[in-house]
């Protein structure tokens, strides 16, 4: 019988490993609303390169985190995510003594390139079953966005208290705290391995980048965090200059965070249930549009700009939460690591264009028009969006089935499709795996069960 629910392992693991992610992408996040301002005092700070210091931890993260976790597969996991930490944690110690811009900028380029989010993610599987990866992989999705709604609060308090410096140097701490958690408290595995669906696989590359499909939703992401990544390179500015104080921002951050994951809840779950993945998807995107372009012509009060932001972060969220489950749907059965590899890339790559285009035309053409510019890349990305297809609503689904050759793997891969709901199945006989995609309210769960030797 295949358990259904994780083993205490299991939950400690994911546990683990989903707090040394969050607290490094607190890290990440919680000079986003603050870096602007404090930016001004630096030596040799220019509009571009303030915005080149917020996003450039994205290009060496997009550089890296792939190969990372190429190297956890040799080297081991542990020390791959150790080392990763460390050089995140150095990072941080670099930019918290910086009192020019370069030195800030050297600093986040060495905190993107402790990227461990590969290596994490792989010794993830390493430490679940087939049947809970999901699970824990979902967990530390939360995760990642609930680092991300406390950092937009936490980021101006720790500034009043501590100022930037403060907040890189408690960065650093985090880091080295992860390391600490990563030894004492996640599991040795048993067995390291390849996982088709948790990491990247270097001969998968080809196909992934020839899927248009895909790729929409790679340009998507990338869109999506280069239009967050810009406006904040501005949005501190603005509610400044409009007279909220700086030490304030926390109470307008607060209350639109929370209201926009609470009205972005709503439309995540009709997405899913009635099956309008790419209807919800391109009015998030249409929203959001609407939001910018709204920040640049009517964001000169505090009302509007409240009102602009919860339009904006309650699009920001449901697309953040729709955007994996399409990779998931469109992604082949057995390469959905890979998938998720260059979607991953494309985020970061996006956070760093986002923070050099928002500081270079904040710098020629004033605050108003970085928000034009994202209104403008939003229109692209729903154009692109509109083509399309509308997605299969299929789950992805992992099956222990015993190592098996290559003759044995394609006559049960046929046996598999043959089970009502099985949509699509790969089996990889060397791993002893099969990448499945079903039809969850189709699905023949006692027929499938059969072909399992999931231990009892």
């Amino acid at each position: 019988m295949i358990s259904t629910s994780m083993t205490t392992l299991e939950r400690r693991a994911a546990a683990a490993l989903a707090g040394i992610f969050a607290v490094r992408m607190l890290g990440m996040f919680m000079i986003l609303p603050v870096f602007a301002l404090y930016a001004e005092h630096l030596t040799a700070a220019t509009p571009l390169l303030v915005g080149v210091a917020i996003g450039i931890y994205g290009l060496t993260q997009a550089m890296l985190q792939i190969p990372f976790g190429m190297a956890s597969d040799r080297l081991g996991r542990k020390p791959v995510i150790a080392a990763g930490l460390l050089v995140f944690a150095v990072g941080s110690v670099v930019a918290a003594l910086a009192d020019s811009i370069q030195g800030v900028i050297i600093g986040r380029a060495l905190q993107g390139a402790g990227a461990v989010a590969a290596a994490v993610m792989a010794l993830v599987a390493d430490l679940t079953r087939e049947e809970h990866r999901t699970k824990a992989m979902a967990f530390i999705g939360m995760s990642i966005g609930l680092s991300f709604v406390v950092a937009m609060v936490l980021g101006p308090l720790l500034d009043q208290w501590f100022g930037v410096p403060g907040i890189f140097w408690l960065t650093a701490l985090l880091a080295m705290g992860g390391i600490g958690l990563l030894y004492l408290t996640v599991p040795v595995p048993l067995q390291t391995q390849r996982h088709r669906d948790a990491e990247p696989v270097a001969g998968q590359f080809a196909r992934i980048l020839r899927d248009g499909q895909l790729l929409r939703l790679d340009f998507g992401i990338l869109t999506l965090h280069m239009v967050l990544t810009a406006s904040f390179v501005v949005v501190p500015l603005v509610l400044r200059d409009i007279g909220f104080a700086p030490a304030r921002h926390w109470l307008l951050y607060l209350p639109v965070m929370v209201l926009a994951i609470t009205l972005a809840v709503p439309f995540i779950i009709v997405a899913e249930k009635n099956r309008k993945l790419k209807q919800v998807l391109l009015g998030a995107v249409a929203a959001l549009a609407l939001a910018t372009a709204g920040m640049a012509g009517l964001g000169d009060s505090l009302g509007s700009m409240a009102l602009l932001l919860l339009l904006f972060f309650t699009a920001f969220n449901l697309l953040e939460a729709s955007l994996p489950s399409l990779v998931s749907k469109f992604a082949p059965a057995d390469a959905r690591g890979t998938a998720m590899g260059v979607y991953s890339s494309s985020q970061f790559v996006g956070a760093f264009i986002g923070g050099a285009a928002g500081g270079w035309l904040h710098g020629q053409f004033g605050l108003h028009s970085v928000f034009l510019f994202c209104a403008a890349a939003l229109g692209v990305w729903w154009l692109a969006a509109l083509g399309m297809r509308q997605p299969a609503y299929v789950a992805s689904h992992l099956l222990r089935v015993g190592q098996v050759d290559a003759a044995q793997a394609a006559v049960l891969g046929a046996e598999l499709l043959d089970i009502a709901g099985v949509v699509e199945a790969v089996v990889d006989g060397e791993e002893g795996v099969a990448y499945l995609k079903v039809e969850s309210r189709l699905l023949d769960h006692a027929a499938l069960e059969r072909y399992s030797v999931a231990d009892s």
